[in-house]
């Protein structure tokens, strides 16, 4: 194959700006390009012919450079105004399907540095037509298309595939959770290990009692604190106190008569206000921060899976909002969309946006259990459901602390630890095959895509 002819898309190509207002549009029979992949529809159409349609402004925004589609599409259709129809002057000597295949897969190297503006990111319709392709004679043009639309479909192919099987792994992943919180993971382990009346290590009903005893002596000194007007030990921080959930213990550990579901007989059913202060928080304004402190965000924590995915100090998020303090082992639980299912243990001392909520379980729990607990499906749709607020769901401080929790004793809780964390060992085995399968997968197209775009001498 012959090196190929460079030519500007302006010589063989006009260029139309497209006329329909996207959300104006009256619904029709015709397709209506947008920027986005899925096409809308439109009663009147523009076009009727074979093109490529380019949007003319960044799929970022914000002043950031990006297109993310390059589409093709031909016979009747309209194209919304933020688009631009290249059309080539001749389908006999310029394949659109080509056109467009090329342009899509060096989008970022072709059309993204040509993006101009501040806050409002554009591509001019001038910058496109000095945009300069390889172009191959017409029948190697019609089977490079070809390859590219076979390769195309293959990856849609796997794509599905990869996402079947990432399902999967997501649904594993919650059963293991909630079999755990059910006793279904140590019923083996009870056999051998019988409750024993009185001891919070092998009764629940004893360890919750403990639990209330503690929490109940920590509310009464807080308030001792405050009638006293004593700072709490807080160092730079200031501590908003709210009133205690756990003053009467009796009364908070009355539930009713439905359990969600069945536990173990060992096992005990408690709130989870009775557990901790849900909604309790020590604040820290952005002027008492030091720049290496860590300050935990919402995007740092990957859902689902009780992750970490970034440590970021105070020097790297300016934040100025106020924040909530946290220790090291308490339990740090987003309030805000629920559903994201966002968990982790906190690994050290640091700050976090007030979407999250430090939750100290004390001495008498398992940090680990705990996440566990709040990962689970069950807790999840609870959260969910009672969340308020359309747009941004929060989870109210009283529906927190209503919530019912199972609670097994504190042996069993370090065997249900020790049984999840080698069971979800293995289901993120899983996940990185899958992702390591999946990066290969489209390393593997682009190169094929790559090689037939370069011509051989």
């Amino acid at each position: 194959m012959s090196e190929y002819t460079k030519v500007k898309i302006g010589d063989i190509c006009r260029i139309e700006k497209g006329r329909t207002g996207i959300a104006s549009a009256t619904p029709g029979e015709y397709p209506l390009v947008v920027t986005a992949e899925e096409r809308k529809t439109c009663n009147t159409y523009q076009f009727d012919c074979e093109a490529v349609c380019i949007p003319l402004v960044s799929s970022s925004g914000h002043g950031k450079k990006s297109l993310k589609n390059v589409h093709y599409q031909s016979g009747k259709f309209a194209l919304g105004s933020i688009l631009c129809a290249v059309i080539p002057n001749n389908p006999q000597e310029v394949n659109a399907r080509y056109l467009h295949q090329y342009l899509q897969f060096y989008k970022d190297t072709l059309l993204v540095p040509l993006m101009k503006g501040a806050a409002n990111v554009s591509l001019s319709m001038r910058d496109i037509t000095k945009v300069e392709i390889p172009l191959p004679d017409f029948d190697t043009q019609t089977l490079l298309a070809k390859t590219f639309v076979e390769v195309q479909e293959k990856q849609k192919q796997l794509d599905a595939e990869f996402e079947k099987q990432t399902e999967y792994v997501k649904r594993l992943r919650q059963n293991i959770l909630q079999e755990a919180i059910e006793g279904k993971l140590t019923a083996e382990w009870r056999k051998t290990h019988p409750a024993e009346k009185g001891n919070p290590d092998f009764d629940a009903q004893a360890l919750f009692e403990q639990i209330q005893k503690e929490k109940e002596g920590n509310s009464q000194q807080a308030r001792k604190c405050v009638a006293s007007s004593e700072a709490f030990p807080c160092g730079r921080t200031s501590l908003r106190p709210t009133p205690s959930a756990g003053s009467n213990a009796a009364r908070n550990a009355r539930l009713d008569d439905k359990q969600p579901f069945e536990i173990p007989e060992s096992w005990k059913w408690v709130r989870l206000g009775d557990l901790c202060d849900f909604g309790k928080c020590q604040n820290i304004e952005p002027s008492s921060l030091n720049p290496d402190d860590w300050i935990l965000d919402l995007e740092d924590i990957e859902k689902d899976s009780g992750r970490i995915l970034s440590f970021r100090n105070f020097s790297e998020n300016m934040s100025q909002s106020t924040k909530h303090i946290f220790k090291k082992n308490n339990v740090l639980y987003s309030k805000l969309r629920p559903y994201l299912n966002k968990v982790v243990v906190a690994p050290k001392d640091g700050c976090c946006t007030s979407e999250i909520l430090p939750l100290d379980f004390g001495d008498k729990l398992l940090p680990k259990f705990m996440q566990f607990e709040l990962m689970s499906p069950f807790f999840v749709s609870y959260t969910t459901n009672l969340s308020y607020g359309m747009k941004m769901p929060r989870l109210g401080k009283n529906d927190g602390k209503k919530a019912k929790l199972p609670l097994p004793s504190l042996a069993e809780q370090k065997e249900i630890v020790a049984k999840v964390e080698s069971l979800l060992a293995k289901v993120t085995e899983l996940e990185n095959q899958i992702y390591e399968r999946k990066k290969l997968s489209v390393q593997l197209m682009q190169t094929i895509l790559k090689n037939a775009f370069s011509p051989r001498k």
